[in-house]
């Protein structure tokens, strides 16, 4: 192979596992979420579910890359599915948890493999999502054209398997971050399920600008105005609950405090 292909075939990786990089933490951030109900032994199954099934959906959108060009209406679903996660945990936070709570009951989220199942949908959006990212790229390399995979040229396939499996790796490492995060800073969980609702908007984003659905334009959600306004906001949601989540603690630490006192006096 000639040494400048091999340079540009390098290059692409490069930018297509940071890439893999981006769209993995906001894959971690909803399994993180999902599974943080669960008992600690049980997280740990959900998320090794979650990663294997990231895995199957992703090498399998490969193959099928050619037909999932045109099936808009599975990033459309899964951005229906992440903004009803998020609007579902906020009305249930702010009416029946906080009427549960009064109550005295224990709040029971979904079960194992109920929560496993709802791990695997949203791999399906992420994998779509992931995968046609990756083509974007991978076609703009000459073609090796010595084998095809999947309708693909072979040298492109690779390049997208390479950055897929990297992404895979990215996401057993910061879905297991994240959660850890949760579990000691519990009150940034809201945080947390508004990031899930803005990465769902973000996925409507990339529906309504399909070539089929024609809504807004078909570059829009890359163009550099979507792109800023999109981290703002999901930086900003971030800081807020970090910040929201210390006042918390430190209120807790507090009150604890102040109990301890009381009890002694």
């Amino acid at each position: 192979m000639d040494f400048s292909i091999m340079i540009e075939y390098a290059w692409v990786l490069l930018v297509l596992i940071g890439l893999e990089g981006i769209l993995a933490a906001d894959n971690a951030v909803v399994m993180a979420v999902m599974v943080k109900h669960l008992p600690k032994h049980q997280q740990k199954r959900a998320l090794f579910y979650g990663l294997l099934g990231a895995f199957i959906f992703r090498f399998g959108t490969l193959f099928m890359i050619s037909f999932l060009v045109d099936v808009w209406y599975v990033q459309a679903i899964g951005a229906a599915y992440l903004l009803y996660i998020a609007v579902n945990h906020i009305l249930k936070k702010n009416h029946y948890f906080d009427h549960q709570r009064k109550k005295g009951k224990k709040l029971v989220g979904s079960s194992f493999w109920m929560t496993v199942i709802k791990v695997e949908i949203a791999d399906i959006a992420f994998a779509v999502d992931s995968m046609l990212a990756a083509v974007a790229l991978a076609v703009t390399l000459p073609k090796m054209g010595s084998f095809t995979i999947g309708g693909l040229d072979g040298g492109q396939f690779i390049v997208m398997f390479l950055g897929g499996f990297i992404g895979i790796v990215i996401i057993r490492f910061a879905a297991t971050w994240f959660v850890k995060l949760l579990n000691d800073y519990p009150s940034l969980e809201s945080a947390a399920f508004l990031i899930v609702g803005w990465v769902g908007v973000k996925l409507a984003i990339y529906t309504l600008s399909h070539p089929s659905v024609s809504v807004l334009n078909e570059h829009f959600p890359e163009s550099a105005p979507w792109k800023v306004t999109f981290w703002l906001v999901l930086l900003g949601i971030a800081f807020g609950g970090y910040w929201s989540s210390k006042r918390e603690n430190k209120r807790t630490v507090i009150e604890s405090k102040e109990r301890r006192v009381e009890k002694q006096s």
